[in-house]
């Protein structure tokens, strides 16, 4: 087998550190899974056990790697990461939309992309320049959710919104905005959910585009944490599917 590099951006595969993530890539997608690796470490956990049987069951080389899990993680307390190629989904048509226009911060895509796979959006689209979904932090930080959807990264909001037009887009901003229990009230169909920068938030411009929406707070902090905001809006405008 060829040696593995240090992950980066212009590699055509990643890796899934950690049991959990490594069983979700195995279960949801074994046809990306290149091989798996495995520390001495983790010898008779149930963790292991799972991870063999379903190399076995889909014809998945399994090896033991213990330098490098180590290097790949940069943690001594990796027990095991999946080898995967990257692949871009086609979002459906029909379902809700999660956008995340320019998700600059790691931990929180990784985050909210669980949360999505959580309360049914099963369809990401992620506007450029924007954080690396298929970076090992991201991959692990979305517990392997990332295996469950179909994720996109588009160059220009332009681009996301020609490809699906009749979405209606709920932009979650500020000005010129209503109550996120109104909007949540009755939601268009399908829907897409537009979350902005975690510092910048949204540009003026989104202000033309569908229904502005905000999350009405004690407004004794400035704003929610992107990750906190966006499972409050995918929360309210699904729950009653849920």
């Amino acid at each position: 087998m060829p040696p593995l590099a240090p992950y980066k951006r212009e590699l055509d595969y990643s890796y899934a550190p950690g049991f959990f993530p490594t069983i979700e890539a195995l279960t949801n997608a074994p046809e990306l899974v290149r091989r798996v690796l495995v520390s001495t470490q983790a010898a008779a956990s149930d963790g292991l056990s799972r991870v063999e049987a379903l190399c076995a069951g889909h014809h998945i080389r399994i090896e033991t790697a213990d330098k490098a899990l180590s290097r790949l993680s940069g943690k001594e307390n990796c027990f095991a990461a999946a080898v995967f190629t990257k692949k871009w989904g086609a979002l459906s048509a029909q379902g809700p939309h999660l956008v995340l226009h320019h998700p600059s911060d790691a931990g929180n895509l990784g985050t909210m992309l669980r949360t999505a796979l959580g309360f049914g959006y099963l369809d990401v689209a992620l506007i450029a320049p924007c954080a690396d979904v298929f970076q090992p932090h991201v991959v692990r930080a979305s517990m392997g959710a990332v295996f469950s959807l179909r994720i996109h990264e588009y160059p220009d909001f332009e681009q996301y919104r020609a490809s699906y037009p009749t979405h209606t887009l709920y932009p979650f901003m500020l000005k010129g905005s209503v109550p996120l229990a109104e909007a949540a009230a009755k939601p268009a169909s399908p829907f897409a959910l537009v979350f902005g920068n975690e510092g910048t938030g949204l540009p003026d411009e989104f202000l033309e585009y569908g229904h502005p929406v905000r999350i009405p707070h004690s407004h004794k902090i400035d704003s929610l944490n992107l990750s906190v905001a966006a499972a409050i809006g995918m929360y309210e405008m699904m729950k009653e599917q849920l």
